[in-house]
C-alpha cells in the first residue's frame, strides 16, 4: 500500500527542539477572530478615544464655542452643495480649530446618525502614532471598517497575505491608499464624511496625502471631506487643484472672538467654583482674558491652567503678569523657568524637547512652566506652537553655548547610553536563523531606553558641535572610532531589531560625508566607508535575521574588509574553515530582492533617487536606491510587465504589459492615472517623447502607436513596423532626445529610423550579421548604438548611416545597450551575465561588472552616471559604482557555468564540470582547484567518480565519454560511439563498466579498460536525464523524459519493470545498498519510493526541490537529499490532521532551502547565502558528511565545514 507524505520545504517557518520536521497541526481561526485580528493591527489609536482625550484635556466641549459655524455661508454651502466636496478651516495656531472640528463632528452625528459614516482623524506633531499620513489612513480605514464591517473584506484579502506588517512596512502608504480607495468605490458604502484636523502636524507624507485628498475628492464627489490646518501655502497650493470651500477663522474675527467670549466665561466660572472666588474676583479675571486673548483659544487656556495652580489670594496679582498674545505669554513662562531654583534642569530638557525627534520619558516637568505636559507617562509639548516659540524666540535662552552644543550633549548621552545596553544577542534569540518577524515582545524590552540614541546618534553628532577643531569625537581612537571597533554589529542588531535598519544605513552615508568635509584623520574614514558597505550589502538578512550579522554577513564580507577583520572573534563556532570569498567590496553596491518572477526593466529617475523595476510576476517595483528598500509596488497588470520608464519629469511613470495594455502611475500614491488600450498583442516597448506631452509603444501585433497623453488617446498608428516588407518583428523602440525621429531594432538585423510624423522609415542601418536586439541614441542625437545577438555593438552615424565602429568583448548575445547622459560611455549588457562599459571613442572596455547569476535583462545609469543599475532573470536587481568596477581579485573557477559535480567516495576531492569545456578537481581544505582536465571539445554535462575514487567519468556535448585519472590529470579512455550529445554518465559499483545515455535515444554500456561499447541498448522513444547502476551490477536504472523510470538488464538490453506514478520529469535516481529499493526526484516536486522487484511505490513525499537523492549506505530507510537526510521508516511519520493519507519526514542534518538563500540544518535556516553565493539549482549544491559545495553564479566552487551535528544542538 502506498502512502503520501508531506513536507512544506519552504523553510521559512521557525523550528527548533522537538519541531523538528513535526508540525503537522493546522491552526484554523473563526472568521470573526481573525476579523478581530485584522482590526486590532489596523489600529494606531482610536480616533473616537483621541477626541474624546482632546475635549477632556481642554475642558470638555463647549456647544457655545463652535456653535457659530453651524450657520457660516460657506460651511452650509459645502453641506448642501453636491459639487463642494472639501471644507477648509484655516487659521493660526491657539485659533481653536481642533475645537470646532470636535463640535462639527458631534453636529454631523446627531443629523446622520448611524445612516452616515462620519470618520475622523486628528493629527499632532508631538505624537509618533499620530503625526503621518500612514496613521491618517489607518484611523480613517478603521472608522469606517468598524462602522461597517462588511467593508472590512477589503481590508482583509491583504491582510490574509501580509499580516500585520501591511500596516506598517515600507510599501503601508501605497496598500493602505489601494485599500481606501477600494473602499471609497464599494456601492455599499454609506454617505460618508471624512474629517482630518491639524494636516500641518502631519509631519511625515504631507504631500502625499494632500495629493490623495485631492484626487479622491475628485473621483468621489458622494464623499464629504473637511481638513483644518494652519495657514501654510503648500497645503493652499495643493488644495487648490480641486474645488475647495474655505472657511478662514482670520476672516471670521469677531466670530471666533465671540466664541472665545463665552469660553473664557464657562472657564472662569469653573475656576470660581473650585477656587471660591468672589464675584469681583471672578468679574476682574474675566474681564482681563477677554481684553488680552486676541481670539485664542489657547493663550486663554494656558492662563487658565496657571490660575489653577496659583492660590485664591495671589489670583490677581498674578493675573496682571500674563501679557497679551502667544508670544509674549510663551516669553513671561521662560522668565518663570529662569527664576525657578531648577532652572538649570528646566532649560535642559526644554533644549532636549527641543531638538530631539522623537518622544523622550522623564518624571520632571512641573518646573518647566507650561510648556509640557505628561500623556501616558510621555512628555510632550502643550502645542507645536510652544516648542516654535522656543526655538525662535528663547534660542538664546535655553541653548546659552548655542544650539549645536545641545546636539553634542544629546549626542554624548545617546553613546553613553548605548554602550552600557548594546549587546549581541541582546533579546537572547540563541538561533541564529531565526526571523526577528517571530521574536514575541519581551516582558521588559532591553532597548527601550536606547532606542532613541540607536536611531538618532548620527544626526545629533551632525548638528552639533563637530566642525570645531576641538571635537574629539571624530578623531581616530575617538568615541565613534571605538564604536565601530566594539559595538557597530551590536548596534546594527538593536537597529534590526527595532525596525530601524535603514535610518542606520543614511546615516552611515551622512557620517561618511561629515568626515570627507573634515578631511581627517583617513583611517576612521576607511573605517566608516567599509561599515557603509557592510551594511548596505548585507541589508536584506540582517533586516529580517538580526543574528546573521555574526555568520553571514561576516563570513561573506570580503577577507580585507576591516568590519569583518575587526569583529572576527564574534565569527560562528560552527563554521570550521574559512570559506574563499573576494579580498575587496565588489562594485556592486546594492541588490534589491523582492520580485517574484525574472526582472525585465528598470529605470532610474531623473533625480536619482528613486528607481523602477518591471518584472514578470505582473508588478512594478519604486526602490529607494541609498537603502535598498523597495517603497511601493504597483499593482494593476494582470500579466507580465515587459517595461517601464519614469517621464521626464519624474512625475509619472508609464508600463508596458503583456496584458496588452500600457499604464502610466502616478508613482506618490502608487494609483493608476490612466491605461491605454489598442494594441491586440503583447507590448514589449515604451518611450517618452522628450516633453512628456507623448508616448510612443511597440507591440508584438506588428504595430507601433503614438499616444497624446493628456487625452489617453492613440495619435496614429504605424502599421509598418512588422510588416513583411520590413522583415521580422521588431524588438526595441526609442525616441530622439528632439523628439524628430524614432528608431528600431529588428530581428532581421537591421536597425530603422523613422519620422513620427509620418510614420515613414527613412533610413536602413545595415551590418549586423544577427537579430538586432535593442538601440540608444546618444544625448545630442548625433550617435546611435545598436545591440546585437552576434555579439557586437555597433555605434552608427544616424545622418549618414554609416557604422562609425564596433564593440567587441561580449561571448554572447548582446541583450541592450544605454549611454550616459554625458555620452562619454555606454554600458551594455549580455546573455554572458555580464555588463560592460565602454569607451565609445576608443572602443575600450572600461569596466566589467560580473554578479548576476542569470542573464542581464536590463542597465539604466542613473543622471549623474556615477550609479549603474542592472536587473536579471535572477529577480534581483543590482547597483553598481561604474568607477571601480574592474576586478579586484580573481578566485579560481570556471569561465563558464557549471553543469555538475560530484564528490568522491572519500570527500576529500570534489569534481566539477563545465560549459567551459574542462572538468576541475578541487581540494575541499584549501578551496583552491587542484587541477584542470581538458580534451572535451565541448560542454561537459556530466562528471562521476568511480567507486574506488581512482578514475572519473565525463560526459559531454562533443558526443563522447573520457575516462580520466584524477591524479595526473591524464585522459586514459575516450569512448566514442554516441551520435549526438552524451548527457549522463553513471559508473558500475565495481569499476569495470560505464554506462551513458545520450539524445541519441540509446544506451551504452563500455569497457572502461579498453574503450570497447560492450552493448548498446536501442528502442527507446525519447532521451534519459539520469542513469543508475544496482549495487551488484545485475540492473540499470533510467529516469526518462516521459516521466517513468525504466528498469533494464544491462547484458540483454531487456526491460524488466517501468514505473510509473510522477506526473513531470524524473531528475535523478538511487539505488539502496542492498537493491531492494529505488528513490527517484521528480519535477513534480515528490520524491518516491520503489519496491524494485514488483515495481510498486511505497512511499510518495512531498518535498519541494530535493535536488538528488542518495540512499544511506548502511540503512536504506534514510534518504540523502539536497533539503538534508530524510527518515523514510514508517514510525517515523506523524499522520497529519488534514489529511489521514498523507503524513510527515523527519529533516535531518544539513540541506538547502526550497529557494536556495539559506543552509538549513534539520530544516531549520542556518546560514543566509548572498545572491553571489547562491547555486543556481539544487543540482550544484552537494554534501558530503558536513561539508557543504555549492558552485556559486561566478562558477567558482565554495566549500563550506560545518561543525558535528552535536554542536548545533543547542539551536
Amino acid at each position: 500500500m502506498a502512502y503520501t507524505t508531506s513536507y512544506g520545504g519552504s523553510n521559512s517557518g521557525f523550528q527548533v527542539g522537538q519541531n523538528l520536521g513535526h508540525i503537522t497541526n493546522q491552526f484554523l481561526q473563526s472568521e470573526t477572530s481573525w476579523n478581530q485580528a485584522c482590526l486590532r493591527d489596523l489600529r494606531t489609536t482610536d480616533p473616537k478615544h483621541d477626541k474624546d482625550r482632546i475635549q477632556n484635556t481642554n475642558g470638555g466641549l463647549l456647544k457655545d464655542s463652535y456653535c457659530w459655524v453651524l450657520d457660516n455661508d460657506e460651511f452650509q454651502q459645502w453641506r448642501d452643495n453636491q459639487n463642494n466636496c472639501l471644507l477648509w478651516i484655516k487659521g493660526d495656531p491657539g485659533k481653536g480649530k481642533t475645537m470646532l472640528l470636535c463640535g462639527i463632528i458631534d453636529e454631523l452625528t446627531r443629523l446622520f446618525g448611524d445612516t452616515a459614516n462620519i470618520s475622523f482623524f486628528f493629527c499632532q506633531a508631538t505624537d509618533v502614532r499620530i503625526n503621518n499620513a500612514t496613521a491618517v489612513l489607518r484611523g480613517l480605514i478603521y472608522s469606517l471598517v468598524e462602522k461597517q464591517l462588511l467593508l472590512l473584506s477589503h481590508v482583509q484579502r491583504r491582510y490574509d497575505k501580509a499580516g500585520k506588517a501591511l500596516f506598517e512596512d515600507i510599501n503601508a502608504w501605497n496598500a493602505l491608499s489601494r485599500i481606501f480607495t477600494d473602499i471609497l468605490k464599494d456601492p455599499a458604502l454609506q454617505s460618508t464624511y471624512l474629517i482630518i484636523d491639524a494636516l500641518d502636524e502631519c509631519t511625515s507624507g504631507l504631500l502625499p496625502l494632500l495629493d490623495l485628498v485631492a484626487q479622491i475628492s475628485s473621483a468621489y464627489p458622494q464623499v464629504k471631506w473637511i481638513v483644518s490646518s494652519r495657514n501654510w501655502s503648500d497645503i493652499e497650493e495643493r488644495l487648490d487643484t480641486i474645488q475647495t470651500t474655505p472657511i478662514s477663522l482670520e476672516l471670521n474675527e469677531l466670530l471666533v472672538s465671540e466664541a472665545v467670549g463665552k469660553f473664557i466665561q464657562h472657564k472662569v466660572h469653573h475656576l470660581a467654583r473650585v477656587k471660591k472666588y468672589s464675584d469681583e474676583t471672578r468679574d476682574t479675571i474675566c474681564h482681563y482674558l477677554s481684553l488680552n486673548s486676541q481670539g485664542t483659544f489657547l493663550w486663554v487656556a494656558l492662563v487658565c491652567q496657571d490660575l489653577d495652580r496659583t492660590s485664591r489670594r495671589h489670583a490677581l496679582k498674578k493675573l496682571e503678569a500674563f501679557p497679551p498674545g502667544l508670544n509674549a505669554l510663551y516669553g513671561r513662562m521662560i522668565d518663570q523657568v529662569r527664576n525657578s531654583e531648577d532652572a538649570e534642569l528646566c532649560k535642559q530638557i526644554l533644549a532636549s524637547m527641543s531638538i530631539v525627534d522623537n518622544e523622550i520619558l522623564s518624571e520632571i516637568i512641573s518646573t518647566c512652566g507650561s510648556f509640557l505636559t505628561l500623556r501616558d507617562d510621555t512628555i510632550i509639548f502643550v502645542h507645536q506652537s510652544a516648542k516654535e516659540y522656543l526655538l525662535s524666540e528663547a534660542q538664546d535662552e535655553i541653548f546659552p553655548r548655542g544650539k549645536e552644543a545641545g546636539h553634542q550633549a544629546i549626542f554624548l548621552r545617546s553613546f553613553q547610553v548605548m554602550f552600557q545596553t548594546l549587546r549581541r544577542d541582546i533579546l537572547q534569540i540563541n538561533f541564529p536563523g531565526f526571523t526577528i518577524d517571530k521574536v514575541g515582545q519581551p516582558s521588559t524590552n532591553p532597548l527601550a531606553h536606547a532606542q532613541y540614541a540607536c536611531v538618532y546618534w548620527i544626526d545629533h553628532l551632525q548638528d552639533g558641535s563637530y566642525h570645531e577643531s576641538g571635537d574629539p569625537s571624530l578623531d581616530e581612537g575617538g568615541l565613534v572610532d571605538v564604536f565601530l571597533r566594539q559595538k557597530y554589529l551590536h548596534w546594527l542588531e538593536a537597529l534590526s531589531i527595532l525596525g530601524n535598519l535603514c535610518q542606520g544605513i543614511v546615516g552611515m552615508l551622512r557620517l561618511e560625508g561629515l568626515l570627507q568635509k573634515r578631511g581627517e584623520p583617513q583611517a576612521l574614514l576607511h573605517q566608516v566607508r567599509d561599515a557603509s558597505r557592510f551594511i548596505r550589502y548585507h541589508r536584506l538578512v540582517i533586516q529580517n535575521s538580526p543574528l546573521q550579522l555574526y555568520c553571514s554577513s561576516l563570513i561573506f564580507s570580503p577577507l580585507q574588509s576591516i568590519t569583518r577583520k575587526r569583529y572576527q572573534n564574534e565569527s560562528p563556532s560552527w563554521v570550521l574553515n574559512e570559506p574563499v570569498a573576494d579580498n575587496h567590496w565588489s562594485p556592486c553596491l546594492q541588490t534589491l530582492e523582492g520580485h517574484c518572477h525574472q526582472v525585465n526593466s528598470i529605470d532610474w529617475s531623473k533625480d536619482r533617487s528613486r528607481l523602477a523595476s518591471a518584472s514578470s510576476d505582473n508588478t512594478v517595483r519604486i526602490w529607494d536606491p541609498t537603502t535598498g528598500q523597495c517603497t511601493s509596488t504597483l499593482e494593476g497588470h494582470s500579466s507580465s510587465v515587459n517595461s517601464i520608464t519614469w517621464s521626464p519629469g519624474g512625475g509619472r511613470l508609464a508600463s508596458a504589459s503583456h496584458d496588452k495594455t500600457v499604464k502610466i502611475w502616478d508613482p506618490t500614491t502608487g494609483q493608476c492615472a490612466s491605461t491605454l488600450e489598442g494594441h491586440s498583442k503583447s507590448v514589449i516597448a515604451i518611450a517618452w517623447s522628450q516633453d512628456g506631452s507623448r508616448l510612443a509603444s511597440m507591440s508584438e501585433d506588428k504595430t507601433a502607436k503614438i499616444w497624446d497623453l493628456a487625452t489617453s488617446r492613440c495619435i496614429f498608428t504605424v502599421e509598418k513596423f512588422h510588416s513583411e516588407g520590413y522583415g521580422g518583428p521588431v524588438t526595441w523602440i526609442t525616441w530622439s532626445q528632439d523628439g524628430s525621429r524614432l528608431a528600431s531594432a529588428s530581428r532581421d538585423s537591421i536597425v530603422r529610423i523613422w519620422d513620427p510624423v509620418t510614420g515613414q522609415c527613412i533610413l536602413h542601418l545595415e551590418g549586423h550579421s544577427a537579430s538586432v536586439s535593442s538601440v540608444s541614441w546618444s544625448q545630442d542625437g548625433r550617435q546611435l548604438a545598436s545591440a546585437s545577438a552576434d555579439k557586437t555593438v555597433r555605434i552608427w552615424d544616424p545622418a549618414t548611416g554609416h557604422s562609425a565602429s564596433i564593440l567587441k568583448g561580449h561571448s554572447d548575445e548582446v541583450m541592450s545597450i544605454v549611454w550616459s547622459r554625458g555620452g562619454n560611455r555606454l554600458a551594455t549588457w549580455s546573455n554572458d551575465k555580464i555588463v560592460r562599459v565602454w569607451n565609445p571613442i576608443t572602443g575600450q572596455c572600461t569596466s566589467i561588472l560580473k554578479g548576476h547569476r542569470n542573464s542581464v535583462r536590463l542597465v539604466a545609469w542613473s543622471q549623474d552616471g556615477s550609479r549603474l543599475a542592472s536587473a536579471s532573470i535572477d529577480k534581483t536587481v543590482r547597483i553598481w559604482d561604474p568607477a571601480t568596477g574592474q576586478c579586484t581579485s580573481t578566485l579560481e573557477g570556471h569561465s563558464a557555468p557549471v553543469s555538475s559535480f560530484s564528490w568522491s567516495q572519500d570527500g576529500r576531492q570534489l569534481a566539477s564540470a563545465s560549459a567551459d569545456k574542462t572538468v576541475k578537481i578541487w581540494d575541499p581544505a584549501t578551496s583552491h582547484s587542484a587541477s584542470t582536465l581538458e580534451r572535451h571539445s565541448d560542454e561537459v554535462t556530466s562528471i562521476v567518480w568511480s567507486q574506488d575514487g581512482s578514475q572519473l567519468a565525463s560526459a559531454s556535448w562533443d558526443k563522447t565519454v573520457r575516462i580520466w585519472n584524477p591524479i595526473t590529470g591524464h585522459c586514459t579512455s575516450t569512448l566514442e560511439g554516441h551520435s549526438r550529445q552524451v548527457n549522463s554518465v553513471a559508473w558500475s559499483q565495481d569499476g569495470s563498466r560505464v554506462a551513458s545515455t545520450s539524445f541519441d535515444n540509446t544506451v551504452r554500456i563500455w569497457d572502461p579498460a579498453t574503450g570497447h561499447c560492450v552493448s548498446t541498448l536501442e528502442g527507446h522513444s525519447g532521451w534519459f536525464r539520469s542513469i543508475a547502476w544496482s549495487q551488484d551490477g545485475s540492473r540499470l536504472a533510467l529516469a526518462s523524459l516521459d516521466d517513468t523510470i525504466r528498469i533494464l538488464d544491462p547484458s540483454t538490453g531487456q526491460c524488466k519493470l517501468n514505473l510509473e506514478g510522477h506526473s513531470d520529469t524524473v531528475s535523478s535516481i538511487g539505488w539502496s545498498a542492498c537493491g531492494s529499493r529505488l528513490a527517484s526526484v521528480s519535477d513534480d516536486k515528490t520524491v518516491r519510493i520503489w519496491d524494485s522487484a514488483t515495481g510498486q511505490c511505497e512511499w510518495t513525499l512531498l518535498i519541494n526541490s530535493p535536488g538528488f537523492v542518495q540512499f544511506y549506505k548502511h540503512d536504506h530507510n534514510f534518504l540523502h537529499t539536497t533539503i538534508g537526510t530524510v527518515n523514510i521508516r514508517s514510525d517515523a511519520f506523524v499522520t497529519s490532521a488534514s489529511n489521514l493519507s498523507k503524513s510527515v519526514p523527519e529533516i535531518r542534518g544539513f540541506g538547502l532551502n526550497s529557494d536556495f538563500s539559506w543552509v538549513t540544518h534539520n530544516g531549520v535556516n542556518l546560514l543566509w547565502l548572498p545572491a553571489e553565493y547562491r547555486p543556481a539549482s539544487s543540482s550544484l549544491f552537494a554534501i558530503f558528511a558536513t561539508t557543504v559545495a555549492i558552485c556559486c553564479p561566478s562558477s567558482r566552487i565554495l566549500f563550506l565545514s560545518l561543525s558535528e551535528l552535536s554542536s548545533l544542538s543547542r539551536f
